[in-house]
């Protein structure tokens, strides 16, 4: 058989992230206040955003609006504004002229006047570590693999790289090498990418393939070409791939985009104010959800480019520039919305999973994990994880991280599920009931939860007593 190079087209069909959808998974990990320094630059260096006349007022009085029943869909009214489009084109002229003035297509201002005292809002900043054994949790793997991962994201290093080889750690903790390869994916792929890595190769290579898993020259790049990158020698890289420059350009963009330090955004611990991203209420039989939006400026697409788009005093370059900021404008009121929307949803779906914590306290937690959340929504898992990180509830109960309401569930003996937060709320009451000349063993507590219908291994109970910083009986003897 003769062997002859030839040319060939292939359809592939993939998910290709780009730098819009990047910036629109940054806006929907922000916290309130992250959002609000977002929209304040946005609105300071985009002239085509201008502030809706008075909602600087509005932004201190009762909640007026919940998102389920007031957000307008800025994407969809586009679409069926944006009539006479051409190659996917808004046509802005006509876009500007039919939502002029239009406060529904801006960003939103609620508040609620009853804020919590100032000592509820105080909190320590969220780990790394915190964040990653909290996904781990709702991971599906063996006892050894979790395990072995819990180990692995204890050896990370400030930069969220793995500290030393992955031999050693399993040398120095007795692991089983074949389980620690399998936790080492498994904590590479939870959020943010890239934990658990050798390098910045390695760090910038799990990120591409999970990102770009279609894309066969990415890794190529990352492996072979990162040093011809630094030297911006595109026309090299061009000729190695068989592809054009500009494309190794893109790819250099993108990859800036990239985090190759995954440990930067997660805090050492240090006390930090914290304020609620969500109100959850009771309005006769009905819960409400409302967005705390006090202090997000209220923005709407200016008017007036609709005359400098139209004038004929203008240049192409200004038309062309307007155009561009109009679209950027456009993305950014489309991802305040969806940020908001998924939020809600998140939210909803936590409300009605979890009903029975919001009427009658921590003791009716249910078992639930991201997964269920992210089923009920249609999301995905990793989009949920972010949805919740970092972001803040309060309802009756007391102000709590959304991430507080997912957590595996402890076997009943009836052969249900109760949730392990209910466990370990269960195990504080019982040691702090207890008689201090005779404290309770973790043996003692074993029995006294299977009569509450609890079935828990004594070990279980030693680990979630240490969890919340509480001694083992022989040193809470006489305190």
């Amino acid at each position: 058989m003769e062997l002859k190079p030839s040319l060939s087209q292939k359809l592939v069909q993939g998910l290709q992230i780009t730098p819009q959808l990047q910036h629109a998974i940054k806006l929907l990990q922000m916290n309130r206040l992250e959002m609000i320094d977002q929209i304040n630059q946005e609105f300071q260096e985009n002239p085509t955003l201008e502030e809706v006349p008075g909602s600087a007022m509005e932004a201190s009085g009762e909640a007026e609006r919940i998102l389920a029943d007031q957000s307008t869909d800025v994407r969809t009214q586009t679409e069926e504004q944006g009539s006479g489009t051409r190659d996917g084109e808004v046509d802005w002229s006509q876009y500007l002229e039919r939502s002029s003035g239009d406060p529904a297509r801006s960003t939103g201002s609620s508040g609620m006047d009853e804020l919590p005292p100032i000592e509820t809002n105080l909190t320590a900043g969220s780990s790394l570590e915190e964040h990653l054994e909290w996904q781990l949790q709702m991971q599906f793997c063996t006892d050894a693999e979790r395990q072995a991962a819990s180990v692995i994201i204890r050896s990370l290093d400030d930069r969220g790289w793995l500290a030393a080889p992955l031999e050693e750690i399993c040398a120095e903790h007795g692991l089983d090498l074949e389980d620690a390869e399998s936790a080492l994916l498994i904590v590479q792929g939870l959020d943010p990418l890239g934990c658990g890595t050798r390098n910045l190769e390695d760090c910038l290579l799990v990120q591409v393939k999970t990102l770009y898993p279609q894309d066969p020259n990415f890794p190529k790049i990352i492996q072979e070409h990162l040093g011809d990158l630094e030297r911006r020698n595109y026309q090299g890289i061009a000729k190695a791939l068989g592809i054009d420059k500009v494309d190794v350009e893109e790819y250099h963009k993108m990859i800036r985009m990239l985090e190759p330090w995954p440990a930067r955004n997660y805090s050492s611990g240090e006390t930090q104010y914290i304020s609620p991203d969500v109100y959850v209420y009771k309005t006769g039989d009905e819960w409400q959800i409302v967005q705390n939006e006090d202090g997000m400026p209220k923005l709407k697409i200016s008017g007036y480019y609709q005359k400098v788009l139209q004038g004929k005093d203008s240049t192409r370059e200004e038309r062309d520039y307007i155009k561009e900021r109009l679209n950027s404008a456009t993305f950014l009121l489309d991802s305040i919305y969806r940020r908001q929307n998924t939020i809600n949803k998140v939210v909803r779906a936590i409300l009605a999973r979890q009903q029975g914590f919001f009427e009658h306290g921590a003791d009716h937690l249910r078992p639930m994990v991201l997964r269920d959340v992210a089923d009920e929504v249609g999301a995905h898992e990793s989009t949920v994880s972010r949805v919740t990180a970092g972001k803040y509830l309060q309802c009756p109960q007391g102000i709590f991280e959304l991430k507080y309401f997912f957590n595996n569930g402890v076997n009943a003996v009836s052969g249900e599920q109760v949730a392990a937060e209910a466990v370990k709320l269960r195990i504080k009451k019982l040691i702090q009931s207890e008689n201090h000349a005779k404290p309770y063993s973790d043996e003692d507590i074993v029995k006294m939860l299977k009569k509450e219908n609890i079935d828990i291994a004594r070990r279980t109970v030693a680990k979630y007593r240490e969890a919340m910083g509480i001694f083992p009986a022989s040193r809470r003897k006489g305190g």
